[in-house]
C-alpha cells in the first residue's frame, strides 16, 4: 500500500480522504491555496504545502506544481476528489508520466467519458440502453431542427462537453428551437471552448437515478446499487438517496447490469458513476453519461453497504483487486445526504460569504464537511458548509432522522439552506417517494412559504427573554435575594428591544415578572417561561442571534441606534458588522472628504446602512466595491484626518 499520498483538492473531499488513509496509515500531503491557509483540509493532512494564489486557475488547476508538489514530499500517488482535476485527461496523463499513480481511471477512459455523444456511442454498442436523439457531426441550426423534430419535442439541446448543468435548454415547442440553439452553443463555447451540442427526447417526469460502479486492473467488475438524485435545482443536486425509492428487485438488477456492461466496455478501473434518465411511472431507464470519478454523493452508498469507498480507490489504486464480488454485495437500509450551502433561498439562492460562528450536528448524525466553528466560507469556492447523511433499517425511519437532523443542527454566522431542506424531509410528497426532477419547481411555494425566515411573535419573545436572562446572570439558590430575576419592589422591569429580522424593524417590549415574560409585539403579546429557552437552540455572535425552532431558521439582529444605522467611521477605519453587500460606494481611493459626508451604502440582514466620515481628512484605504460580498470585521474604508490649520 502507499505510504503517502496527496490530495489535489480542498473542502469537504479533501479532509474525507485524509479520514481514510489516517485510519489506513497512510500519510497524506495537503496543497492550499491563499485563500486555504489555515482550512480544516490543511489543518488535519500531515503535510501542507503552498500552490498559489485564490484563484482556482492559478492554484487548484495548477497540475504541473501540484504534480511537482508530489514529487518534492515524496507522495507516491494523488488522489483527485471531485472537480478540479479529477476528470482532467492531461492530468491524469502527465501523473503517470511522472511515475505518479493518479487514483482514478485511465485517462483513456476520462477522453471516452468526457464527450457525451462519444460516450452514447460506445455505451450503444455495449448494450446499454440510450435516450433517442440525434448526435451527429453535422451542426447547422437547419440539421439539428430537422433532427429534433424527428425525435419529437420536447426535446434536450446538450452540449457534448458540458456538465453541471452548462451548456443544456428544454425546448418544448420548435418555434423556440432557434432561440435555445443559439443560448446553448454561446454558453458551451463560453463554458467548455466547445460548441457542439446533441439532441436527446424529454422524458417528462423524469427521475435521475445513478450506479456506483468499481472495475479493478485484474478484469473484475462490481455495482455497489443505485442512488436517486432526482432532487435538482438548476440542474444541481440537492437531496440524494440509497437505494432509490420504489423500484423493484428486476429493474434494480437491470440498472446493475447495464452499469456493469459500461465498465467492461470501457475496461475501466477504480470509482465510477453510470448516470441514468428514469421514466417515473415506467421505470424505464436511458444512459444519460459517466462521471470518472468519487461522487458528492457516495456516503449514501457507504451507509447502505458499510463499505469505505475511498479505501476501495487506494486499493484499486494500488494494484490490488476489488475486495468483494458482486454475490457478496448487499444493500442494509435506506440513507440520505443533504448538501448544506451558503446561501439565500428566499432570495434566489444567492451564495453567501461569512465566519462560521456555530456548526454542529446532532449526536450519531454523519457530518461531511471541510470547515468547523471559525471558518470562514470565501467567495473562491463552492460555497457548500457540510454534507448530513443518515441511515435507517427502512426509508420511513431514514427519513425521520433526516429531518430530526435537520432540525437539530446549528449552523450561526450566515445564512444557510437549512430550513428549505427541512421543508423538503416533511413534504407529503417526497415523504410518500413521490420524485422526480421537477419536485422542487413544482412544490416551491410549500418549500419557500411566504414566511420563510420571518420571526413570529414566539420566535421574537424566546429571543428576547434569552438576552435579558442571559444579561441577568441568574444565580439560583434558596435565598429570594440572590435570585436576580428583575424583580422590584415598586413595579415591574419592562424594557424595549429593537430587532431587524428579513428587512424589518420590530420592537419587542418585555415586562419580567420573576420567571415568566410578558412579550408584546403590533398589539399581540404572550407569556413566555425562562424554561421556553429549552425548546430552542440559540446562538449569539455580538448583536446577532440565530434560533433554531421547530425546524425553522430565524436570524435576528438586535438593532443599536448609530451603530447600525448612520454609521461612521469613528477613528477613521471602519469595519462590517455582520457579512453583508455593498450597495453602493461613493467615494474614490484618494479622495478628500467632509465630515458627515457619505462614504458608501452597506446591506445586511436587508437593512441599508449609510456609512458616513466621522472628520474631515483623505480616503487611505478603499478594498471594497460596490456588488462586492463582505464577511464580518472586513475592512470597509480607512480614513486619514485632515490636520487642524
Amino acid at each position: 500500500m502507499f505510504k503517502k499520498i496527496l490530495i489535489a483538492n480542498r473542502g469537504e473531499i479533501a479532509c474525507r480522504v485524509i479520514e481514510t488513509a489516517r485510519r489506513m496509515g497512510i500519510a497524506t500531503v495537503a496543497v492550499y491555496s491563499d485563500a486555504d491557509a489555515r482550512a480544516r483540509h490543511v489543518r488535519m493532512a500531515d503535510e501542507a504545502v503552498r500552490i498559489g494564489p485564490a484563484a482556482s486557475r492559478e492554484s487548484y488547476l495548477r497540475g504541473d506544481i501540484i504534480i511537482q508538489v508530489a514529487k518534492d514530499t515524496g507522495a507516491q500517488a494523488i488522489h483527485p476528489g471531485y472537480g478540479f482535476l479529477s476528470e482532467n485527461t492531461d492530468f491524469a496523463d502527465a501523473c503517470a508520466k511522472a511515475g505518479i499513480v493518479f487514483i482514478g481511471p485511465s485517462a483513456t477512459a476520462i477522453t471516452a467519458m468526457g464527450l457525451k455523444d462519444r460516450a452514447k456511442e460506445i455505451m450503444a454498442k455495449a448494450g446499454v440502453p440510450i435516450v433517442p436523439g440525434y448526435m451527429g457531426a453535422k451542426q447547422d441550426s437547419a440539421t439539428l431542427k430537422a433532427e429534433a423534430a424527428k425525435v419529437g419535442y420536447p426535446v434536450l439541446i446538450k452540449a457534448v462537453a458540458g456538465g453541471g448543468g452548462k451548456g443544456m435548454r428544454l425546448v418544448e415547442d420548435a418555434k423556440d428551437f432557434d432561440e435555445h440553439l443559439n443560448a446553448c452553443k454561446r454558453e458551451a463555447a463560453a463554458s467548455f471552448n466547445n460548441d457542439h451540442v446533441m439532441i436527446e427526447k424529454y422524458i417528462t417526469r423524469p427521475r435521475h437515478v445513478e450506479v456506483q460502479v468499481f472495475g479493478d486492473s485484474h478484469g473484475n467488475a462490481v455495482y455497489l446499487f443505485e442512488r436517486d438524485c432526482s432532487l435538482q435545482r438548476r440542474h444541481q443536486k440537492v437531496v440524494e438517496e440509497a437505494p432509490a425509492p420504489g423500484l423493484s428487485q428486476a429493474v434494480r438488477e437491470k440498472l446493475g447490469d447495464a452499469a456493469v456492461k459500461a465498465v467492461e466496455a470501457l475496461g475501466y478501473t477504480n470509482a465510477g458513476t453510470i448516470e441514468f434518465i428514469m421514466d417515473s411511472k415506467t421505470h424505464e431507464f436511458f444512459f444519460m453519461e459517466m462521471n470518472t470519478r468519487l461522487q458528492v454523493e457516495h456516503p449514501v452508498t457507504e451507509m447502505i453497504t458499510g463499505l469505505d469507498l475511498v479505501e476501495w480507490q487506494l486499493r484499486v489504486a494500488n494494484g490490488e483487486a476489488l475486495p468483494l464480488r458482486q454475490d457478496q454485495l448487499s444493500i442494509n437500509g435506506h440513507a440520505f445526504e443533504v448538501r448544506l450551502y451558503a446561501e439565500d433561498p428566499a432570495e434566489n439562492f444567492l451564495p453567501q460569504i461569512g465566519r462560521l460562528t456555530a456548526l454542529s450536528a446532532p449526536f450519531g448524525v454523519r457530518m461531511d464537511t471541510g470547515v468547523e466553528a471559525g471558518d470562514a466560507v470565501s467567495i473562491h469556492y463552492d460555497p457548500m458548509v457540510s454534507k448530513l447523511i443518515v441511515h435507517g433499517a427502512s426509508r420511513t425511519e431514514a427519513l425521520q432522522k433526516l429531518s430530526s437532523a435537520l432540525a437539530g443542527t446549528v449552523i450561526a454566522g450566515l445564512v444557510t439552506n437549512q430550513e428549505f431542506l427541512g421543508n423538503i424531509a416533511r413534504h407529503p410528497a417526497f415523504i410518500a417517494g413521490d420524485v422526480d426532477t421537477g419536485f422542487i419547481a413544482r412544490f416551491n411555494d410549500d418549500l419557500l412559504p411566504e414566511n420563510y425566515g420571518v420571526a413570529d411573535l414566539h420566535d421574537l419573545a424566546i429571543a428576547s427573554v434569552y438576552i435579558l436572562s442571559g444579561s441577568m446572570n441568574v444565580v439560583q439558590g434558596d435565598d429570594i435575594w440572590d435570585v436576580a430575576d428583575s424583580w422590584r419592589m415598586n413595579g415591574a422591569l419592562t424594557r424595549t428591544l429593537d430587532f431587524v429580522n428579513r428587512g424589518r424593524h420590530v420592537k419587542v417590549s418585555v415586562t419580567c415578572a420573576g420567571r415568566d415574560f410578558d412579550v408584546g409585539v403590533d398589539g399581540k403579546s404572550v407569556r413566555v417561561s425562562r424554561d421556553a429557552l429549552a425548546h430552542a437552540k440559540i446562538v449569539a455572535d455580538g448583536n446577532d442571534l440565530t434560533l433554531i425552532r421547530d425546524g425553522r431558521v430565524i436570524r435576528l439582529h438586535l438593532y443599536t441606534p448609530g451603530a447600525d444605522g448612520e454609521g461612521e467611521a469613528g477613528e477613521g477605519r471602519i469595519i462590517a458588522p455582520m457579512p453583508g453587500k455593498i450597495i453602493d460606494v461613493m467615494v474614490k481611493k484618494g479622495a478628500s472628504v467632509d465630515k458627515d459626508q457619505p462614504l458608501l451604502i452597506m446591506e445586511a440582514m436587508k437593512m441599508q446602512m449609510t456609512i458616513r466620515a466621522a472628520f474631515a481628512g483623505t480616503v487611505e484605504e478603499l478594498p471594497v466595491i460596490a456588488g462586492q460580498q463582505v464577511t464580518d470585521g472586513a475592512l470597509l474604508i480607512a480614513i486619514e484626518q485632515k490636520e487642524a490649520a
